[in-house]
């Protein structure tokens, strides 16, 4: 029997779901956006409308092209409207039970060849797919953030996920007009497992008064020709995605040098989670963002 890619669902309609769904409907597949809460469904969809209009103005695609992309998402404000889907891409916050939770509510509702995947940036694969009732069908594909503006997508196999899974996860991926990069299933992958404890090294940095937040991200944006400073990324991550990371690098791989930086547990348990509360190491409720320390 033949199996192709040709409807997309994606669980979540947050910065990471939205930007899934953006790219899947832009490279011609039909896409089912759901979220738990309706109007989170809506918001995704403005924000999709929102980017796409910006691709238009800069020449990335034609207004032809991004009204034929916005028709083919749907919302789905029930799991039951995914069940016609061949890939199913869960994109939820980065907690394990939650994506647990998903997975028990959508698993019977799929196609027996239906694919399933996660977005998750650091939970182990083989460890989320034996919740499943299709370990072998089970894969991570981890788009990086902005997901229309970055090439890059991590691709994970559990212990179970067999090649045809994967093959098809690798040309999905490729039609997308991404570039995969194959990671092993260890915390955190290839990316954060390299990117995390360097930006929690540079709050160490900061906590232990070697330089202030300016002077950390400029010596990194200029000494390391870096294109944001890493506690400037630390923000647009959001600090408590930064810190369940760190958790999880800290937990699975049991080496202190993992260890979260009070400093980062303490901006958490402020409320202070970067950009999407208006403050973290940068103050953003003002003309310009001002170092919080």
């Amino acid at each position: 029997m033949s199996f192709d890619i040709r409807k997309v669902g994606v669980i979540g309609a947050g910065q990471m779901g939205n930007g899934i769904a953006h790219v899947c409907a832009i490279a011609g597949y039909d896409v089912a956006l759901n979220d738990i809460a309706v109007d989170k469904i809506h918001a995704g969809l403005a924000t999709i409308n929102g980017n796409m209009t910006r691709q238009v103005n800069r020449s990335i695609i034609t207004e032809e092209q991004r009204v034929a992309a916005l028709d083919r998402i749907v919302a789905a404000e029930n799991l039951d409207e995914l069940s016609d889907c061949d890939l199913v891409i869960e994109a939820a916050t980065e907690n394990e039970q939650i994506k647990r939770k998903i997975f028990a509510q959508v698993c019977p509702i799929l196609k027996p060849e239906s694919l399933l995947a996660t977005n998750t940036s650091s939970i182990s694969i083989t460890r989320l797919a034996a919740t499943t009732d299709r370990p072998e069908k089970f894969v991570g594909v981890h788009f990086m953030n902005p997901v229309p503006l970055m090439q890059l997508v991590e691709l994970v196999r559990g212990i179970a996920t067999d090649d045809h899974t994967f093959d098809h996860c690798k040309k999905f991926v490729a039609k997308l007009g991404k570039i995969p990069t194959i990671a092993e299933d260890f915390p955190a992958f290839i990316v954060n497992r390299i990117l995390l404890p360097m930006i929690n090294e540079a709050i160490y940095t900061l906590y232990e008064g070697v330089g202030s937040v300016d002077s950390i991200d400029t010596a990194l944006r200029l000494g390391a020709n870096h294109p944001m400073g890493p506690l400037q990324l630390a923000d647009f991550i959001g600090l408590d995605t930064c810190l369940s990371i760190m958790q999880v690098l800290y937990e699975g791989l049991a080496d202190s040098k993992y260890r979260p930086c009070p400093l980062l547990v303490k901006y958490v348990e402020a409320g202070w989670l970067g950009r999407k509360t208006q403050r973290g190491f940068y103050d953003y409720r003002g003309e310009k963002p001002v170092p919080t320390r």
